[in-house]
């Protein structure tokens, strides 16, 4: 129809290009593993992308191809992000956390013909060698040398500098179909193998722009961001993207996560804004609490990848001026699907009320429709206390699994089924209750082991806690209270029961309590509850 807007596409190359000519005196701060820090600006990493896409090209790489990444947060990853993308190949980013037989599963289910890996990841990939030879072409090491490695003749193995020399640092990017895949990320596979959520440009550029809202992340041009979640955990959260499309800009922690380290560059290079995983924010509160610093001006923290306890988030903003936000979303999402932000009705809440409310995951961004379900796929009250599946569907949500079009999470009718167990109220705010597979049911009640966790960690003597469903012969199940305590401290199972008196209701109190050296996680930090669940099968209960 004449007089409608122009046919341009959503192409994640625009907007490094744009923060490359509207943004040039916004910085890329990298952090060296030896603590000293590059600089960089968005020209710079441009130029740069520039070389890698026309490394690639001229090396044959074909568009839709799988170009694989094992790195931290840093300026080389960036430039992979948009160079890889922009020539219409797919950046494929992999979890080095995962156990190897998983990342060498992925490899050869990706079919990646290269991979750009940090040297501290060579080790990784010199344990998969054998089972990725035959799949990988070329290794790239993200460093100026190629060091001493056990990879033999199997791969081509090159440094990264000498692989982008000869790459011009001017380019035309392609113009292609919007739709076409950008990225891949894997699922941690807690469950059987992990599952591939592939991007596209559209999908990514949309994500990006619904992530730069003021009522999300609400990244500005006059902002610094530390991405303290890693460029491998769902395209790190967005950020990428997001940072440029701003002119935000950026500092890449590199591989030192640790709490004085993130306080030593927020202070340095003025950090406004963070994100990252609860572990790594009960981190950096230990290390304040330990050093007696102070931020200079304290930066806004957003956590998502799992629950974080309310205790946190209090301790932060009474202690230390920090105030945090709950997010939530999956990989299949992109990830971006809800944020406890105020709205009209509780903009005047009191600091208290206020984080009395933080344990809500929030309420959903615009591009995010969902629904929650119960047994019969009815939708449940919005009342704040019925639980039910959540269901989600938006442009920026996975319609199906790469290579995998059948699987049943995803509906007929065009929603995927998260399998997070939520409650959601009358404005729209979800609380995740557990989740499907983790819910405990005692005598045909739900209880939240979420809930019950969030609050032994609130007690003054524990360092983390896990709440299992085990066996009971009336109840079919009951919960059991998995402890982890604070050094020094000795907590009783009476002590610890009696903890939860006057938080729940009574028939929720976990019926035993074991103390436990440490607890067994997946490769993105969250607690592995299969494994607690095996270790503890033939548990009794005092009760029982």
């Amino acid at each position: 129809m004449d007089g409608l807007m122009q046919e341009r596409e959503l192409l994640i190359s625009d907007i490094l290009g744009f923060a490359a000519r509207y943004h040039r005196g916004a910085k890329i701060v990298t952090a060296r593993p030896d603590g000293s820090t590059v600089h960089h600006t968005y020209p710079q990493i441009h130029a740069r992308a520039a070389k890698l896409a026309n490394a690639l090209k001229a090396r044959g790489v074909k568009p839709g191809e799988r170009i694989a990444t094992l790195a931290w947060n840093d300026h080389r990853h960036l430039e992979l992000y948009y160079g890889i993308s922009g020539i219409g190949a797919v950046c494929h980013t992999i979890n080095p956390r995962l156990f190897p037989p998983q990342v060498a599963f992925i490899v050869k289910d990706a079919e990646d013909t290269h991979l750009f890996v940090d040297p501290m990841f060579l080790p990784l990939v010199e344990g998969v060698a054998d089972a990725i030879a035959g799949v990988v072409k070329t290794i790239v090491v993200l460093d100026d040398k190629v060091p001493d490695s056990k990879l033999g003749n199997r791969f081509e193995v090159v440094d990264y500098e000498s692989f982008i020399a000869p790459g011009s640092e001017r380019i035309e990017w392609p113009r292609f179909d919007e739709k076409t895949a950008a990225a891949l990320c894997y699922t941690s596979g807690t469950t059987g193998d992990p599952k591939g959520v592939l991007y596209s440009h559209r999908s990514t550029v949309l994500h990006a722009y619904a992530g730069n809202m003021a009522d999300v992340t609400g990244h500005r041009s006059v902002d610094v961001v530390l991405p303290v979640v890693p460029l491998f955990h769902v395209c790190g959260w967005g950020i990428p993207y997001q940072a440029p499309m701003a002119g935000t800009s950026l500092v890449m922690p590199g591989p030192r996560l640790d709490g004085a380290s993130i306080y030593r560059l927020c202070e340095q290079e003025s950090v406004t804004g963070m994100a990252g995983v609860p572990t790594v924010w009960m981190g950096l509160l230990k290390y304040l609490r330990e050093s007696g610093n102070r931020f200079t001006n304290p930066p806004r923290l957003v956590v998502g990848g799992s629950a974080m306890p309310t205790a946190i988030a209090v301790a932060f903003e009474k202690e230390y001026g920090v105030v945090i936000r709950h997010a939530w979303g999956m990989t299949e999402m992109s990830p971006l699907g809800t944020i406890n932000m105020p709205k009209v009705e509780n903009a005047n809440w009191t600091t208290d009320e206020r984080l009395a409310h933080f344990k809500s995951q929030g309420r959903p961004i615009f591009g995010v429709d969902l629904k929650v379900v119960d047994d019969h796929g009815n939708e449940v009250a919005n009342d704040g206390k019925a639980f039910g599946e959540l269901l989600v569907r938006g442009p920026w949500i996975a319609s199906s699994y790469f290579g995998r079009p059948n699987d049943p999470n995803f509906t007929a009718d065009g929603w995927f089924r998260t399998g997070d167990v939520v409650t959601i109220d009358q404005s729209g705010y979800i609380e995740i209750v557990d989740r499907a597979k983790d819910v405990i049911k005692s005598g045909g009640e739900w209880i939240s082991s979420i809930e019950l966790e969030n609050i032994a960690v609130g007690h003054p003597a524990v360092q983390e806690a896990a709440v299992i469903g085990v066996n009971h012969p009336k109840w079919d199940e009951r919960p059991l209270l998995l402890v982890v305590a604070k050094e020094g401290e000795t907590p009783t199972r009476d002590e610890l029961l009696g903890w939860y008196q006057g938080k729940v209701a009574k028939w929720w109190v976990p019926d035993d309590v074991v103390i436990v050296d440490s607890l067994p996680h997946t490769a993105t930090g969250k607690l592995l509850k299969t494994e607690l669940k095996k270790r503890f099968a033939d548990h009794i209960l005092p009760a029982a």
